[in-house]
């Protein structure tokens, strides 16, 4: 971090305006730190106009969505209504889920299911599941994008296909691991998933913008979110910031602020959320073949380039991505907010990445 509040405001302002492009059109961001609270807004809130992205404003918040689902599961393993080393079977015994898959191998992404979003396999052959706005489904996925689906439904579909992998036996990230864990917190605490964030971590934390929608809407204020896709030989670009994010259930469609993910953040890594032990287990990390990113339990565990550990998990939900870093005492967080034209190409891929790191570079001077 930079010598002092207002070198520090001064560069990371630059840094988010350096990030917007065609691709990323807006981007907000909160620093805290030793020197206090930073926010900074940049580029377009909306195409065609001039306002900057609100710095507060709701955003589809992707895979962040995993590190909630994990918490809740561990403040369970708290309370003692299950075990990390349960069989995932014992309480959803109706899918006929290998005996030997464990909320903690879901929780790793080390049970070897099926992800129900596609898979890639190492010789570069693809498998596809539910229409997803990537590849050569992407029109498919626009066309439906209003659609409903039922988790089961999604966990189902999963179990037809043939397991990557052994339970236990390699590291594959999976969002059908994160479906059944939220159907186990549902299972167990006999709660939906939203009361059991209101129970134990929104409520307690007075986090009052965060929620797992259910239907298509996004509450103001937003910024934008678009999708550009072919239609007859001709490129289009639709609003996509109405969507119903079913599709990716409980692998990422909760909706958040960056003020709401820095309170959260902070208070899972300064040890406001769960037992010392348990935290200790949720970031210690597993090898993923990412190099300086392992997994622990709902977190990457990053390490930079000093050597330094930064506890974090981002997202992306097509045309919108949410970042969320902290130290894993929480004494420094950065929470950001990206909007952006997404395509079936992944083509703002490589920009979204550059951003992380130019993000991760100044705060945390990876």
């Amino acid at each position: 971090m930079t010598a002092n509040a207002s070198t520090r405001t001064t560069d990371l302002q630059r840094t988010i305006e350096s990030i917007v492009d065609p691709g990323i059109i807006g981007i907000t961001a909160r620093a805290n730190d030793e020197h206090g609270e930073w926010t900074g807004s940049a580029g377009q809130a909306e195409l065609g106009k001039d306002a900057t992205p609100p710095v507060d404003g709701h955003i589809r918040i992707g895979s962040n969505t995993k590190t909630f689902t994990a918490t809740l599961v561990l403040q369970l393993v708290a309370e003692g209504r299950l075990g990390l080393d349960d069989p995932a079977a014992v309480h959803l015994p109706e899918f006929g889920i290998d005996e030997r898959i464990t909320v903690r191998m879901l929780l790793q992404h080390t049970s070897g299911l099926f992800n129900f979003t596609g898979e890639v396999y190492e010789d570069g052959s693809m498998v596809f599941g539910v229409p997803i706005p990537y590849g050569p489904n992407g029109n498919e996925w626009l066309d439906q994008r209003f659609t409903s689906y039922r988790p089961q439904e999604l966990v189902e579909l999963s179990l037809a296909k043939p397991a990557r992998f052994e339970p236990g036996a390699g590291w594959s990230y999976s969002n059908t691991n994160y479906v059944l864990a939220r159907l186990i917190v549902e299972r167990v605490s006999g709660r939906t998933v939203q009361e059991e964030l209101e129970r134990l971590i929104l409520a307690p934390l007075g986090m009052s913008h965060t929620t797992v929608p259910t239907d298509a809407e996004i509450a103001e204020p937003h910024a934008h979110a678009y999708y550009r896709y072919e239609d007859g030989g001709e490129e289009r670009t639709v609003d996509i910031s109405r969507q119903n994010p079913s599709w990716v259930s409980a692998g990422g469609d909760m909706i958040s602020t960056t003020g709401d993910l820095h309170t959260f953040i902070a208070a899972l890594t300064g040890g406001k959320l769960l037992p010392d032990e348990l935290r200790a287990e949720m970031f210690t990390p597993r090898v993923t073949g990412i190099p300086g990113m392992d997994y622990g339990l709902g977190v990457f565990v990053l390490t930079t380039a000093d050597g330094a550990t930064v506890i974090s998990h981002n997202g992306a939900s097509v045309g919108h991505a949410a970042l969320m870093y902290a130290t894993p005492d929480g004494s420094t967080t950065l929470t950001a907010a990206l909007n952006c034209v997404d395509d079936a190409n992944l083509t703002v891929a490589a920009a979204f990445q550059g951003a992380q790191q130019r993000l991760l570079n100044e705060v945390f001077g990876a």
